[in-house]
């Protein structure tokens, strides 16, 4: 069997990696979730992949096994063991690809072939003794038994290991005189070194400072090195000209299927590295339950991954008392659309933002920042975030709004998500409520899941696919954000009256402060010579 791809289950499936970010990307931060994964793996060039989400349950299901596989930690070290050594790999296939001389170009060469199939070896070792259960990594490992197996390989691996050792045993004498050089076969002679060491051992007081000559190893040789070299290999033809011949004959000796391997499997690692990170921010993942058609979906505990980021990883809380905030959603029969009200700065479009990338990352198949979740698999997520008005652009701010969410809504389908922020918020109030219902309308009808933070209260109202959340304040002191974003009837007057009754603003304050002023003024005593005054008047 001949695997195509440990990301995709299906050969079709990777057919195409997406090169440009998708639109929602900057919207959700993702840009900057993707970043943070693939920093310092630029070789493996892993972006492609986190820009392409899959299509299929199954496919999903297919990588949520092969991360489960590398929950054992074992295994995982196996995995990376065999990554540094294909980069040693690549190190020297990139150094004999740049050498100017043919003899260094091919020694090179054949360290490459060297540790590429001593590193397979291994791996194929250390796969059968974990027993990994997921089915990429079971196919792998029997393709990778079968190409171990095979007669072209099991006859490059062993002219290998019979080459390199044939070099190593070339040995050979140089002597110089003045600017000549001579080469000659080595020849035993008594080390008079050694003789000469014991001789005068007797006589050292204390340690002799050690005076060694250091060579510089560098991967291009010099004209001179190079000289050397051409006479060695005169010295001894054979081993030489076997070298030559391997190198012409294995020039590729690399299968395509390990290279493919080697580096989408930095997919996951990436991926489990980045989540151990985000695990000592205070955060915990799961494997989402998918579906494709069902729009009753759930998170428990979801998180803002790329708020946890620039909160720091090292310990859930920062000096500044900076805490990581998890929040939860449902939505069951009808309901279709989360419509998020509240005080400004009270985590709504965090909220938004966590949702949205909680659908993206499981199309991904990768674990996601909950506690639990049951999620739709999209087949388009999109965003219409507020936009800062363009002097180059010929439309205004609320026209460029309304084109954006007709270029929406025209391409949307039941299984499209829509995270809407501080939509039409240019306009007022009365064209925001009419716009925002208009917009509703459209949603609800085309069975969309719609993620919608808005100013218009009414709007949580709307329907009876609208499901009201509200950004929490603290009770005894409304003007502090809890950041927890709550299932209940949206009412901005009752935070207007909590703010209102924090600074003694409400009606009934101020009425018992203007009783409470005048019974103070009517108990002040009278000042002396004022009520002389008043008797004397008629």
């Amino acid at each position: 069997m001949r695997l195509f791809s440990i990301l995709f289950e299906r050969e079709e499936s990777g057919a195409h990696e997406a090169q440009s970010e998708p639109r929602c990307f900057h919207d959700l931060h993702l840009d900057q979730i993707v970043s943070a994964i693939t920093t310092g793996r630029e070789a493996y060039r892993l972006e492609p992949f986190f820009r392409t989400p899959l299509q299929e349950v199954r496919s999903i299901t297919y990588r949520h096994e092969v991360f489960r596989d590398l929950e054992n930690v074992t295994l995982w070290a196996h995995i990376a063991s065999f990554a540094s050594s294909m980069r040693a790999v690549r190190e020297a296939l990139a150094h004999s690809e740049k050498a100017y001389y043919p003899l260094q170009k091919q020694r090179w060469f054949l360290d490459s072939v060297s540790v590429y199939c001593e590193a397979l070896a291994e791996l194929l070792w250390r796969l059968s003794e974990a027993r990994p259960r997921s089915g990429g990594l079971l196919a792998f490992g029997e393709y990778l038994g079968e190409y171990l197996g095979s007669s072209s390989f099991v006859s490059m691996r062993t002219e290998a290991q019979r080459l390199s050792a044939a070099l190593a045993a070339v040995d050979y004498d140089l002597f110089i005189e003045g600017s000549r050089i001579e080469l000659r076969p080595h020849e035993s002679a008594p080390d008079y070194g050694a003789e000469v060491s014991r001789t005068f051992a007797k006589f050292a007081q204390r340690a002799a400072h050690a005076h060694e000559f250091r060579f510089h190893h560098h991967p291009e040789m010099n004209h001179v090195e190079a000289a050397i070299l051409d006479r060695v290999a005169l010295l001894f033809p054979r081993p030489f000209a076997d070298l030559a011949a391997f190198w012409k004959y294995h020039d590729a000796a690399f299968d395509p299927v390990i290279q493919r391997f080697d580096r989408e499997v930095q997919f996951y690692c990436a991926y489990r590295e980045y989540m151990t990170r985000m695990h000592s921010a205070g955060g915990g993942f799961c494997y989402p339950e998918m579906t494709e058609r069902s729009k009753e979906v759930r998170a428990e505990a979801m998180f803002d991954l790329a708020l946890a980021g620039v909160l720091g990883m090292g310990s859930p809380q920062r000096p500044g008392g900076k805490v990581l905030i998890t929040n939860d959603f449902h939505l069951e029969g009808a309901e279709r659309v989360l419509v998020v009200t509240g005080a400004n700065q009270g985590g709504k479009t965090t909220f938004a933002r966590a949702f949205g990338q909680l659908h993206y990352l499981a199309a991904l198949g990768c674990p996601i920042p909950a506690r639990a979740a049951r999620l739709l698999l999209f087949d388009e997520l999109y965003t219409h975030f507020e936009r800062e008005e363009s002097a180059e652009s010929l439309v205004g701010k609320l026209e460029d709004e309304l084109l954006r969410m007709r270029e929406v809504l025209q391409a949307a389908t039941p299984r499209s998500i829509l995270i809407m922020n501080e939509t039409f918020g240019s306009t007022t109030l009365e064209d925001a409520r009419f716009l925002g219902k208009a917009v509703l309308r459209e949603i609800i009808a085309k069975d969309m899941l719609c993620v919608c933070v808005t100013f218009v209260d009414e709007l949580a109202s709307f329907d009876a696919a609208t499901v009201s959340m509200v950004a929490g304040v603290d009770p005894n002191d409304p003007a502090v954000r809890t950041f927890r974003i709550m299932r209940e009837l949206a009412n901005g007057v009752a935070y207007a009256l909590a703010i209102a009754r924090k600074y003694g603003l409400t009606g009934e304050q101020v009425r018992a402060r203007i009783a409470r002023a005048a019974v103070r003024a009517a108990e002040a005593p009278i000042p002396q010579g004022a009520g002389a005054g008043r008797d004397s008047c008629p």
